[in-house]
């Protein structure tokens, strides 16, 4: 799941990138590039789109972003897996292959 996010990002990010290259700026920018679509559609109305399409860009980016920062990485995961794992396995037993080692020793009666 991270990683579908993270490739998510690195898109949304492309595209974002590539549509403040094409919005008009005061010197004109790569926009003017674009006349036959300015004649087709008309020039405010390419321009709505553009600055809808860069804002509806941007959250999905912040929204991947937070997304991405909470979502476990696989190996954070199996990580945790193993160590819950671990800590969840109870003691092996003792060998009791010397048991008059453990035990105190036989006193011989009091006369």
């Amino acid at each position: 799941m991270y990683t579908a996010l993270v490739i998510l990002a690195v898109i949304v990010a492309v595209l974002l990138t590539l549509i403040v290259l094409i919005q008009e700026s005061k010197g004109g920018g790569l926009a003017s590039g674009f006349s036959a679509g300015n004649s087709v559609v008309g020039v405010r109305k390419t321009t709505d789109l553009i600055e809808k399409a860069t804002w509806t860009l941007a959250g999905a980016l912040v929204l991947l972003s937070v997304l991405t920062v909470y979502t476990p990485k696989a190996t954070e995961s199996a990580t945790n897996v193993v160590t819950t794992m671990k800590m969840n396995t109870p003691a092996p037993a003792q060998n009791p292959a010397s048991p008059a080692a453990t035990s105190a020793p036989a006193q011989a009666p009091a006369k």
